[in-house]
């Protein structure tokens, strides 16, 4: 495993304090949409893991290292107040600065973790949901069905008709459950 930090969270943090630093803010936020844009270009073009790389290196690197540059002159020249909201804002991306560009230097590295971030927002929902439970079972059974819906939802299946084809072949699906997965199910369906 490795680590990778997000860059639409600095893009985030600019844009949420691009009101009172609006010029400083600006800088950030151009050179991270660039990037961002030549990841979606790389991904339209749906070039493999380590073209994306070389591409990356070659166009976002540059970028990537002025922003770097500027960024560290803001605080090294205290040209931002160290506590500020902005001077906070940069001091968080220096830091993980390496592993806020893995995309630089490990192919399919990604930018940003936004996808899994969303699952996580649902566990934590389903988390306190779980607090109005009648019994810790029935909230374990809520907790199931809402890994279920999520993983159907992420695979593009339809929930509804993967639930209902886990009940109406019971045995099967004990029989071999590995055959019912939610990208795989379909395939174990006899036509009527």
């Amino acid at each position: 495993m490795i680590r990778c930090h997000c860059l639409a969270h600095g893009r985030r943090q600019c844009s949420d304090i691009a009101e009172v630093f609006p010029v400083e803010c600006q800088v950030v936020i151009a050179v991270l949409t660039h990037v961002f844009d030549h990841d979606a270009e790389a991904r339209d073009h749906q070039r493999s893991p380590e073209a994306r790389l070389l591409y990356h290196q070659e166009v976002s690197r540059p970028l990537m290292e002025t922003l770097t540059r500027w960024l560290d002159t803001q605080l090294d020249e205290r040209l931002v107040e160290p506590n500020s909201a902005l001077g906070k804002a940069i001091a968080s991306r220096q830091g993980p600065w390496a592993t806020l560009t893995r995309f630089l230097e490990i192919a399919g590295a990604p930018l940003e973790n936004n996808l899994v971030e969303r699952a996580l927002k649902l566990c934590i929902r389903q988390r306190k949901a779980s607090l109005f439970s009648k019994t810790a079972y029935s909230a374990s059974i809520a907790s199931v069905l809402t890994s279920l819906i999520a993983t159907c939802r992420y695979a593009g299946v339809n929930a509804i008709e993967y639930l209902v084809a886990l009940q109406e072949h019971r045995a099967e699906v004990l029989a071999d459950p590995s055959a019912w997965l939610p990208w795989t199910y379909q395939g174990t369906l006899v036509p009527p």
